[in-house]
């Protein structure tokens, strides 16, 4: 079920009426139908076999929990209490225990996303389960939580963390910490007219960078790289800053939706962006792109690594391996691994330079940053090596003519359709207009110092907002039609 739909917003709306009505009587029940309807969402986005297996790896760590969150004593296996006949809970049973764990829940994401890969394509699965990325890392996560800090969430909370639907397609990533506890505070269930007005804000916010802007800008993307060889410089220039804000729209658009889903429910998600395209350097960018993963590969796999305390050469080696690492989870091929490898690289190159490099201007080190990460952008977009490198050296070329006007013919198809009817002689300036006004608009919303799910807080209504909110969402919603799916459901 795509979240830009009619049957996600009845869905939504059945969900938060049904669960938030029950709530007013008996919360528990009301925590039980919320997890029964992610389930339900679940079933309808994947399938059964596809629930099947996140279900799998759910009891997984259920059975990993009561061991790795409890040192010193065996839980029984039909109680929460220490067993009558308790035995030492070893360091190394439990890293045993942690070790077989995880590796169940790597085993099955390599199984169904890497096998092709590995066997180049003689192999395969076939089909990959809905989120079954973002599940691991959060299983993942909760594993190595119960391990160091000895945290155990109650059995009956896990199917919410692992099926929250919001975030089950494209996250953000939750941190256990983060999450259980909010199930047992005042605000779950139970949100307030702040609470209401926060979370229409975000939807009608995300709706409009997913529908408005994101898939706009892919349309010149894909025209982009479906005729590489009729590229001119400034094209694939176009191509590649496209991309670069379409993947942003993309994916902090699902994220404010889904925080605003949340919010409907009376729980708060992290912020995944905070204005990432302002960053002065690499090191920057990843403190504010996707900044659940950023955290989640920090705790989860740098420290664990050794971090920097081994030396400078082997915390190079650690970021080269986290960010190679990033590059695989976001998808089995090589310009993945490209793409994750120069980020590595940029921080390695970074950290090498040390202070020099914060004493060059702020504009160019901004420049630099910006134009490093549309460069790398290229790899993850490509499908292959070749065409990449085509992109690129088309960038540098210089042919310097004016990108061609069917770059941009499916820019707000129906929109110019209708305003080239009502003013025939403005036709042949309709789609250049739209396309270059949409670019400015979204470099613009893309450089802004502010995010929607961190303004959710100190969102105040206002008859003026509310006006601009309705248009957007009443726009989106009118364009929901023939809408892509998110990019980041495919990883």
């Amino acid at each position: 079920m795509n979240v830009q739909s009619f049957g996600f917003l009845a869905f939504l709306a059945a969900a938060a009426a049904v669960c938030l009505g029950m709530a007013r009587w008996d919360r528990h029940a009301a925590a039980e139908c919320l997890a029964l309807a992610c389930l339900v969402f679940y079933i309808l986005g994947g399938g059964w076999a596809a629930l099947l297996v996140l279900v799998l790896g759910m009891a997984v760590s259920a059975a990993a929990l009561r061991y790795l969150a409890t040192p010193d004593v065996c839980i029984q296996p039909g109680g929460d209490g220490p067993a009558a006949h308790a035995y030492p809970r070893t360091a190394a049973r439990r890293r045993r225990c942690l070790y077989l764990a995880a590796a169940w829940h790597l085993g099955v994401l390599a199984v169904f996303k890497y096998t092709g890969f590995v066997t180049g394509g003689r192999l395969s699965v076939g089909w990959v389960p809905l989120g079954l990325s973002f599940f691991t890392f959060q299983q993942l996560w909760l594993l190595k939580e119960a391990y160091t800090g000895g945290f155990r969430p109650e059995r009956k909370d896990l199917p919410l963390y692992a099926f929250f639907f919001p975030t089950v397609v494209s996250g953000p990533i939750l941190k256990p910490q983060a999450f259980f506890p909010q199930l047992h505070g005042e605000k779950f269930l139970r949100p307030d007219g702040r609470d209401f007005a926060a979370a229409g804000y975000a939807i009608a916010s995300g709706m409009a960078k997913k529908v408005l802007l994101a898939d706009n800008l892919g349309a010149v993307v894909n025209s982009g790289w479906s005729h590489l060889d009729q590229l001119s410089a400034p094209a694939a220039w176009m191509v590649i800053l496209g991309y670069t804000l379409q993947l942003y729209f993309d994916f902090s658009g699902y994220c404010d939706i889904a925080s605003g889903c949340a919010r409907l429910f009376g729980l708060r998600l992290p912020v995944n962006f905070d204005s990432p395209y302002r960053s002065l350097s690499v090191g920057e960018f990843w403190k504010r792109w996707h900044i659940t993963l950023t955290s989640f590969l920090r705790e989860c796999l740098y420290f664990p690594l050794g971090g920097s305390k081994r030396g400078t050469g082997r915390a190079y080696l650690n970021i080269l391996i986290v960010f190679l690492a990033s590059g695989l989870w976001h998808g089995a091929g090589w310009t993945f691994l490209i793409w994750g490898g120069l980020h590595g690289l940029g921080q390695i190159v970074e950290r090498a330079w040390g202070k020099g490099r914060e004493r060059l201007p702020r504009l160019l080190r901004w420049a630099v940053t910006f134009a490093f990460v549309n460069a790398a952008w290229v790899f993850f977009r490509a499908p292959g090596v070749p065409q990449a490198l085509a992109l690129l050296k088309t960038a540098v070329t210089a042919d310097f003519r004016p990108p061609a006007e069917w770059l941009m013919a499916d820019v707000f198809a129906k929109e110019a359709k209708a305003f080239g009817m009502v003013f025939p002689a403005l036709r042949g300036w309709t789609a250049p207009a739209l396309a270059y006004g949409l670019f400015a608009a979204a470099l613009t919303a893309a450089l802004w110092p502010r995010n929607a799910v961190g303004q959710m807080d100190h969102f105040k209504p206002a008859f003026w907002r509310a006006a601009v909110l309705a248009l957007l969402a009443a726009w989106s919603v009118l364009s929901f039609t023939g809408v892509a799916t998110f990019i980041y459901s495919n990883f």
